[in-house]
């Protein structure tokens, strides 16, 4: 009895791992899931020195980061900020974000960086849709 309830149990968890690597394989082969890499070679540049300071530790993009400081998935095109606001904050620093001593090409790549991921689409994006297989279809800024 106790061995016809092994053989039970090893056939599940042998059907459960079969569903399961069939699913994975189904979702991660999917054409849906390629992604261009869209960033340009200066923007590359900025997103290399944004990860070299650590600034996910304190900043979000796209909701994803730190909660110290704000999320600045939009901040190029925001209302009153841009590439002078971007720049004045990396040369002198406020309250709990430290004082960065960037080059001018530093400081460019990095303003780059945000206005590409700027571009790439909304922060909150109110018209995202779920799809059935879990990616998430999200409104860009280039297909207004």
């Amino acid at each position: 009895m106790i061995q016809r309830k092994t053989q039970v149990y090893i056939g599940c968890m042998a059907a459960l791992v079969s569903v399961f690597g069939l699913y994975n394989f189904a979702i991660y082969t999917n054409d849906d899931s390629s992604y261009e890499v869209r960033l340009s070679p200066a923007a590359l540049k900025g997103q290399e020195l944004w990860q070299q300071n650590n600034c996910f530790s304190c900043h979000q993009l796209y909701g994803l980061g730190g909660y110290l400081g704000p999320d600045l998935t939009n901040v190029f095109s925001a209302e009153n900020k841009g590439p002078e606001y971007i720049k004045a904050f990396l040369n002198s620093g406020v309250k709990t974000m430290p004082k960065f001593h960037f080059s001018e090409a530093e400081k460019e790549a990095l303003v780059t960086f945000l206005k590409e991921v700027d571009q790439s689409g909304y922060y909150p994006n109110y018209n995202a849709t779920i799809k059935s297989n879990g990616w998430v279809d999200i409104e860009y800024k280039d297909e207004k």
